[in-house]
């Protein structure tokens, strides 16, 4: 048996993960607690199928990337009927420190990490993270502003161009 090691031939090793090809974006423009999870879920899921992933945080979904609000995701079951609540209820007082407490607990229940862990955990696993440059301007921030683990704030142009080729998920 003959092997071709030429200097021309990597060499590398096999971890039994097949690389995909495949790229994945979504862009992440809600910033409540409810609608923080959909894209990191997915984005924690396609990375352990050898996806290439890049997130792009724009709009609301800005909160989930910025320190002072990452930590405190709202949930409000006011105008969300997949609450099965009476929709009257959810502008009572009170009624988001409930249900947002009631949510973190079911989240927590199930093993899953809170938004900046999961953010770590995406990151750790080869994930990107993007600002969208129009909103880092509207809220007159600046990459110090954002969590460590975002790689720039860009432009929409230049992430589309970051994923050609990507599958899309707008979230």
């Amino acid at each position: 048996m003959t092997t071709d090691l030429s200097p021309e031939t990597p060499l590398v090793p096999s971890f039994g993960t097949a690389e995909t090809g495949r790229k994945l974006a979504i862009i992440c423009s809600k910033g409540s607690l409810d609608m923080a999870y959909p894209g990191l879920v997915l984005a924690n899921a396609a990375l352990g199928e050898g996806v290439e992933v890049h997130l792009f945080f724009t709009f609301w979904g800005f909160d989930m990337i910025n320190p002072r609000h990452m930590d405190s995701l709202k949930f409000t079951p006011l105008g969300n009927p997949a609450t099965h609540l009476p929709q009257g209820l959810g502008g009572v007082p009170g009624m988001t420190a409930l249900a947002t407490h009631q949510l973190r607990k079911a989240i927590a229940d199930l093993d899953v990490p809170d938004v900046p862990d999961f953010l770590e955990q995406i990151i750790a696993s080869g994930g990107h993270l993007w600002a969208c440059r129009m909103s880092a301007d509207m809220q007159h921030l600046t990459e110090a502003d954002l969590y460590e683990g975002v790689e720039g704030i860009i432009s929409a142009s230049d992430f589309i161009e970051k994923t050609e080729g990507a599958q899309l998920l707008f979230i």
